[in-house]
């Protein structure tokens, strides 16, 4: 007989996260925060970049574009070929690039060269959706949104904190279960948490501390 399960608190679990993953490699976004990449326009670009791309990939692509053009008055003197170059290793970095030229663009036509740290104005780009117009004003603009990938999307539904299908289903049940304080932080968490201790295959269950509280769902073999 499996042994009983304690309540699950949500507290205690993001102490317990911010201990596993103290030593962890960061989330890309994060990291390149960290490194004074901190604009909203900054953000974005590499939330952009960072679409079906390791993370891995993410921080040295973001690095050698931003090395070339950080503003977007720099960004428009790039051509699309030389954006796309700068980060070659990405996914789809053609459209990507494209995309970040458009918002460029925009920003320095509409709004003085200052992307505007609003989730309305964001999600109206194209190739923009609420994961990284969330990421970007929660990082740089220190606004109340959760950032659901697909870490954050299969954690908290493993747990049992959630039950919803897809990572946009889960961040509509996340603001409705998460305390407000920990909405940009549960990005920052669960990605290294996810990538490295609850993979999706085989998650390292037996040396979780979060086993006594966690529900497994859907978890048919483990570590």
């Amino acid at each position: 007989m499996e042994e009983a399960k304690e309540p699950f608190d949500i507290h205690k679990t993001v102490a317990l996260l911010r201990e596993m993953t103290a030593e962890l490699p960061p989330a890309a976004l994060f990291d390149l925060y960290e490194r004074g990449y901190t604009s909203v326009f900054e953000q974005l670009v590499a939330c952009i970049i960072s679409i079906r791309t390791f993370d891995e990939t993410t921080v040295p692509a973001s690095l050698r574009l931003f090395a070339l053009a950080r503003t977007p008055a720099e960004m428009m003197k790039l051509s699309p070929e030389q954006l796309a170059e700068a980060i070659y290793d990405s996914s789809y970095a053609r459209n990507k690039a494209a995309t970040i030229l458009a918002i460029a663009q925009e920003a320095e036509e509409k709004w003085n060269g200052e992307l505007p740290a609003s989730f309305e104005v964001l999600t109206a780009f194209k190739g923009v959706g609420p994961k990284c117009a969330g990421l970007a004003l929660g990082i740089a603009a220190q606004q109340p949104y959760i950032g659901v990938d697909i870490h954050v999307h299969r954690v908290t539904n493993r747990w049992g904190y959630v039950a919803a299908s897809t990572p946009e289903k889960t961040m509509a049940a996340l603001e409705k279960e998460l305390p407000q304080e920990y909405w940009v932080e549960i990005n920052r968490l669960l990605v290294p948490f996810g990538k490295h201790i609850c993979t999706g295959r085989l998650p390292h269950c037996s040396t979780c501390l979060l086993l006594s509280m966690c529900r497994q769902v859907g978890v048919t073999k483990h570590r």
